[in-house]
């Protein structure tokens, strides 16, 4: 089979982690592809997520590599046997690629999604009108179809994610997101009442961080973390204004741990923090 063009994050991810696993031997691409006798364009083709990879040809290079990490190579096998098609591919070519990416990441989770928002609230809570209200500030600006389609989008994330019973979601929110009207004064009553109901659910937990915290503890940008297989594959992605940045490489992943750490200490209690969206929402004047 031709290489792949566009390889998806999933398929990226795991070349990723045969490239670290390879250079943790301390094994040029020319000495491995040795070993295995095979091609060394295959083995950057393997790392770059541009051919696919069989479990066999999986335990032949950890053990070309003498690696001993059973969890994690049994976590690869499991991603070299995902022949899953997504449902964001249905908007390929409708939507940026970065947006198919988020929705795959959140679908790779294995578990725990955890979110920091300090610019807007998330957008796996977002209401209708509020993520409209959003998509509607872009620049440039986005047709009325554009904003439809984006919005419809976000909300076919946040309704999987409300019928997924193996994924939780820890969303830790800065007090400023409660307050700014996106969409305006209607739709942000709206959607921190939607909030409230949110709270209650078995697999969600919304916890804000007020504005009297000593010090501000986290990172500027919103920040989505999440829990993989095995520790080695959690993912944390960053939103930006040019679209998602995605970090898995583990002095990464300590730095976020480390930043939701600070986060989670200085956030209200669940009863706290729905106390406090109930109380903006009704202070809310028109």
């Amino acid at each position: 089979m031709p290489p792949r063009r566009h390889p998806t994050l999933r398929q990226r991810r795991l070349g990723a982690e045969l490239r670290r696993i390879r250079e943790a031997a301390a094994l040029s691409g020319p000495q491995l592809a040795r070993i295995l006798d095979i091609d060394v364009s295959q083995i950057s083709q393997m790392e770059s997520g541009k051919v696919g990879v069989s479990r066999q040809r999986l335990r032949a290079i950890a053990n070309a590599c003498k690696c001993l990490n059973t969890p994690l190579i049994e976590a690869l096998g499991n991603m070299t046997q995902d022949r899953t098609k997504g449902w964001w591919e249905d908007y390929r070519g409708l939507l940026p690629s970065t947006f198919l990416e988020s929705a795959e990441h959140e679908d790779f989770a294995s578990g725990t999604i955890k979110v920091w928002s300090s610019a807007f609230l998330p957008g796996l809570l977002q209401t209708s009108d509020y993520a409209k209200g959003i998509f509607g500030r872009v620049i440039p600006g986005l047709t009325i179809h554009e904003i439809d389609l984006h919005t419809a989008f976000r909300t076919q994330r946040k309704n999987l994610l409300a019928r997924s019973p193996r994924k939780n979601l820890e969303a830790y929110i800065y007090e400023s997101c409660l307050h700014t009207r996106f969409g305006g004064t209607k739709a942000l009553r709206e959607q921190l009442g939607c909030l409230v109901d949110d709270s209650y659910r078995e697999n969600v937990s919304i916890r804000v961080v007020p504005f009297d915290v000593d010090t501000y503890p986290g990172a500027i940008e919103n920040v989505i973390y999440s829990f993989g297989e095995v520790p080695e594959l959690d993912t944390v992605e960053t939103e930006t204004s040019r679209g998602p940045l995605f970090f898995d490489a583990p002095s990464e992943l300590g730095t976020f741990r480390t930043i939701i750490g600070r986060i989670e200490r200085a956030a209200l209690t669940d009863v706290e923090s729905r106390d406090l969206i109930d109380q903006v929402a009704r202070n809310l004047k028109d």
